[in-house]
């Protein structure tokens, strides 16, 4: 069975979960994931990915069957390093990837949405992170990358009550860029992605690689890392001709873009 739909264009690649009724991250749907990812990444027409899910549901995270059958602490841990491979995987991408939350985002469903690099919801979704109901903790980087969003108290809060909150109060604290009608919330996802794809190649590769090193190392050494790719970027043709486009009031010819 397909757990995804892959469509291409206009340099962007979107990825439709589909695993009915509610796009569970099973097995299957896991490893087409790992070969998505693959063509994706080789895919030097893409420059941008959006992440969504069929039906009434984004995802709603690990299959319940699949942990019903871990017995040992070696297979539990061995499942969670398998997610988490994936979704380091994915926030690792050049290539921007953004997560176009269209309904219920919950488990290793927000974990994945975590893992992208921009979050739009639409309105009335709730999302959380409810493992604690079956006497679990996230597993696939949820612990780790929720605090570092959102802090760490408040992602405590979630996380040990198990509660879920709507898009709108996502909003508000953070885990999510932007929350709009759901009728217009692909519009929005492609405006964004097409105006990532309009920039510069290199610069976006550059801008991603700071933003996502520098979250796991002293702010004294990601000062540096933006320096040193501050200055590579200064000698790039691309550079040069958006300034100059930029004195002389005229459109900018970005060859990597």
């Amino acid at each position: 069975m397909t757990h995804h739909l892959l469509t291409i264009s206009h340099n962007v690649a979107r990825i439709t979960l589909h695993n009915p009724p509610a796009n569970a991250l099973n097995a299957p749907l896991l490893n087409e994931l790992q070969q998505i990812l693959s063509q994706v990444e080789d895919d030097d027409y893409v420059r941008a990915v959006i992440v969504t899910g069929s039906g009434r549901f984004f995802c709603a995270g690990a299959d319940i069957h699949e942990l019903s059958h871990l017995h040992t602490s070696h297979a539990g841990t061995e499942f969670a390093l398998r997610g988490q491979a994936l979704f380091n995987r994915l926030e690792r991408c050049d290539k921007p990837v953004l997560a176009a939350i269209n309904g219920t985002c919950v488990g290793g469903g927000l974990e994945l949405a975590l893992a992208c690099h921009i979050r739009l919801a639409a309105s009335g979704v709730q999302l959380g992170l409810p493992e604690i109901r079956l006497g679990l903790i996230p597993g696939f980087g949820g612990t780790q990358r929720l605090p570092r969003l959102v802090g760490a108290s408040k992602a405590a809060e979630m996380i040990l009550t198990g509660e879920t909150l709507s898009a709108e109060d996502a909003l508000k604290i953070g885990l999510v860029s932007r929350v709009v009608p759901p009728q217009e919330l692909m519009t929005q996802a492609e405006a964004v992605a097409a105006l990532i794809t309009a920039r510069g190649r290199a610069a976006v590769e550059a801008a991603l690689h700071a933003i996502r090193g520098g979250l796991d190392i002293p702010l004294s050494e990601g000062l540096a890392r933006e320096a040193e790719l501050f200055g590579k970027l200064c000698v790039t043709a691309d550079m040069q001709e958006a300034v100059r486009a930029f004195l002389e009031r005229r459109q900018a010819k970005v060859a990597g873009a």
